[in-house]
């Protein structure tokens, strides 16, 4: 009895409107469905991307479906697709992850342009992927062209508008509703609010800077437009948003790589102002006045221990570095929650504590757990473990990387053999674009293989034995503190990546593989704070290592 093939469907629209209006998901679906029962295919699993560019791989079902495709034993043995630009619309990415397939066996197939796997259809399907990439580009350039000149003529192109703003429709042109922008009475008052106080101050205290409006707003319960507290990035953003003078300034960054955009690329949208142009010229010539890089700001971030890495337990918000006067009128330094000092105690309870209570209950758990030959054996034997396993997958990648620039080789050789007997002609339809592509798969592969080699020769260098766990520990417990009192920061940021502070008890966290790192380093006769991460937020992703 012959086992049917077990198909996968993919579907994917770039955006509502063309799920309204292009080949939508269930219709997508029925093709699928039915072009798989007429051949006798068995669907296992379907695939659904909805509102997803096929640009790039930055796609979570698209990446679920190649983990699974790549993976042994595959659960399918094709990947049907109404059209490959449902695929991809990248000629070169189209290839590779055909290619990936491919090695484990999966097919990629369209229903909608079926081929075979000889070399012709191999070529005419890169030539279709390279029409759907020139195509997509172009369809982007005149969607932005048209945006540009839709905000220009003062319609509002989508998207939330700014808060003290609402969007109605303006007028009809053939199916399309045009909107634009007008005040919100709702919040144009809570706009106008924040200029006051940042320029005149609420009638008790003078001039309020921006971290003053925000506690001032949410103590008064006056919230955003969602019911949400205010941050100091709303704020700031209020005040430095030319939309409020009736200037809406629409295409100021890519949207790729969210760079700014020249001044002559932006579209500047008429809308109804909220704000004055003198009251937002003061605004802005205060806000210049304050800024850190015009006049040096009053405190200075120093050496202090745990600052960076240091949260509170209860909202995740950084503890900061505070000062304050004791009754006998000396001056002393606690850690505090950030979140209470910006939005006030409706952001976060907070939680204060003296920093040199917990700069020496950090460091003496450090020295008296953490730092003990078998403990730090203990915690590592998995990571050594598992870097081995690493290490062997890596040698299998670098084999294949190897094995697709040698096929790759012979077939650009095959080619240039053919041209060069006659064989084939270097004009022909689309032989330039294979032999270009086929170059930058070579290319890929090769920058890959560099990598992956360069990978192989770091991890070979970072053995380790017991002896070295030894020293490393004694010498660390050593190295932490400071012959006049006090510790060494960047010794101490080594072992521990985040601290957290909760009312009863202080969580010291780490990772296995940042603690190898740190151990080699040492070991090899480097800083002890080699390959420090200064800050990253939720550094214990997976709770793996020292409470």
């Amino acid at each position: 009895m012959t086992v049917p093939l077990r198909a996968a469907l993919y579907l994917r629209v770039s955006t509502v409107r063309q799920a309204e209006h292009d080949v939508s998901i269930p219709d997508q679906r029925k093709q699928g469905e039915t072009w798989c029962a007429s051949r006798g295919y068995q669907l296992v699993e379907t695939f659904v991307e909805a509102g997803a560019s096929a640009t790039n791989d930055r796609r979570p079902e698209f990446q679920r479906m190649i983990e699974a495709g790549t993976s042994k034993p595959a659960p399918f043995d094709i990947v049907v697709v109404h059209s490959f630009s449902r695929f991809f619309r990248d000629h070169f990415e189209l290839e590779f992850y055909v290619r990936k397939l491919a090695k484990n066996g999966v097919k990629l197939v369209s229903i909608t342009q079926e081929m075979g796997d000889d070399p012709m259809h191999v070529m005419m399907r890169q030539i279709m992927a390279l029409f759907d990439e020139y195509q997509s580009k172009e369809n982007a350039k005149h969607v932005l062209r048209a945006m540009n000149e839709n905000a220009r003529q003062g319609f509002w192109n989508g998207a939330l508008p700014p808060i003290g703003f609402r969007i109605v429709a303006a007028e009809q042109r053939g199916s399309k509703t045009k909107k634009k922008l007008e005040i919100d009475p709702l919040h144009a008052d809570t706009v106008r609010l924040i200029y006051r106080l940042f320029l005149e101050g609420d009638g008790v205290k003078g001039p309020m800077g921006v971290k003053a409006i925000t506690c001032h707003l949410n103590e008064r319960r006056i919230f955003t437009r969602d019911g949400g507290r205010w941050g100091l990035a709303q704020i700031h953003a209020i005040l430095t948003r030319t939309t409020y003078i009736g200037e809406h300034r629409f295409n100021t960054r890519s949207h790729k790589d969210r760079e700014r955009k020249p001044e002559g690329e932006i579209a500047i949208m008429a809308c109804p102002p909220l704000i004055d142009r003198k009251t937002f010229d003061a605004v802005q010539a205060r806000l210049k006045s304050r800024d850190p890089r015009m006049t040096p700001a009053r405190v200075t971030s120093g050496p202090t221990l745990l600052t960076g890495i240091c949260f509170c337990a209860k909202c995740g918000g950084a503890m900061t570095l505070r000062t304050g006067k004791g009754s006998a009128g000396g001056t002393y330094r606690y850690y505090t929650c950030s979140t209470k000092a910006r939005q006030g105690k409706t952001g976060c309870e907070g939680r204060s504590i003296p920093m040199d209570r917990l700069d020496q209950l950090v460091a003496k758990h450090l020295e008296e757990r953490l730092l003990q030959p078998e403990r730090l054996e203990t915690i590592l034997a998995s990571v050594l473990d598992r870097r081995q396993e690493r290490t062997e997958r890596r040698r299998e990648h670098l084999a294949e990387l190897h094995k697709r620039i040698t096929e790759t080789d012979q077939r650009l050789n095959r080619l240039f053999d053919a041209i060069e007997s006659g064989v084939a002609d270097l004009d022909a339809p689309g032989l330039k674009e294979r032999i270009a592509g086929l170059k930058a798969i070579r290319e890929q592969a090769s920058a890959d293989a560099e990598r992956a080699q360069a990978a192989l020769d770091h991890a070979g260098n970072q053995a380790v034995c017991p002896d070295m766990v030894r020293t490393f520990a004694r010498a660390a417990r050593q190295r932490m503190r400071l012959e006049g009192g006090g510790y060494r920061r960047d010794h101490l940021r080594a072992l521990a990546q985040r601290v957290e502070v909760a009312d009863k008890e202080v969580r010291i966290m780490g990772t296995k593989a940042e603690l190898l790192r740190t151990l080699v380093a040492a070991s090899g006769g480097k800083s002890v704070a080699f390959g420090v991460q200064s800050s990253v937020l939720k550094w214990r992703a997976r709770k793996d290592s020292n409470l």
